[in-house]
């Protein structure tokens, strides 16, 4: 409820397979629109533009590619290894229609994001159960 959608997804889908689930609910209709960048790929951009770039006017750094909200549920799914079903609770809100940055500036300064959607969610997965390992070594014996 208080977190953004890749974060969200990537805990709902695992909790779901974990506990053996048969549906998630995604807020949402799952229609509008997201780009997604990885961490990796914007602290390279930034790194690029301070070795190349110093004009005034601002550069978005981004992939140029969005997808549904819909379609990035099913590949959170996919990377969690959740089967279940998936539906939307078109109660909930969606958010902006579409959130998508030209990039041709940057594109044009020779940079692109190097890190597929797919692999991109594979890492946050990861780093996602290595800190819940992380958690519960922490947690005290009750």
């Amino acid at each position: 409820e208080y977190s953004h959608v890749v974060a969200a997804l990537i805990r709902r889908f695992h909790e779901a397979k974990v506990a053996g689930a048969k549906e998630v609910v995604v807020w949402g209709t799952g229609t509008p629109r997201r780009e997604f960048l990885y961490v990796d790929d914007l602290a390279d951009a930034c790194i690029h533009l301070m070795k190349t770039y110093s004009d005034r006017e601002l550069v978005n750094i981004g992939t140029g590619e969005d997808i549904t909200i819909a379609e990035f549920a099913r590949v959170v799914a996919a990377t969690v290894g959740y089967t279940g079903e998936i539906s939307f609770d078109a109660s909930r809100p969606d958010g902006t229609p579409r959130k998508l940055l030209d990039v041709n500036r940057l594109a044009k300064l020779g940079w692109r994001a190097s890190t597929s959607l797919e692999e991109g969610i594979k890492l946050a997965y990861q780093a996602y159960r290595t800190e819940q390992a992380t958690d519960r070594r922490s947690e005290p014996d009750i």
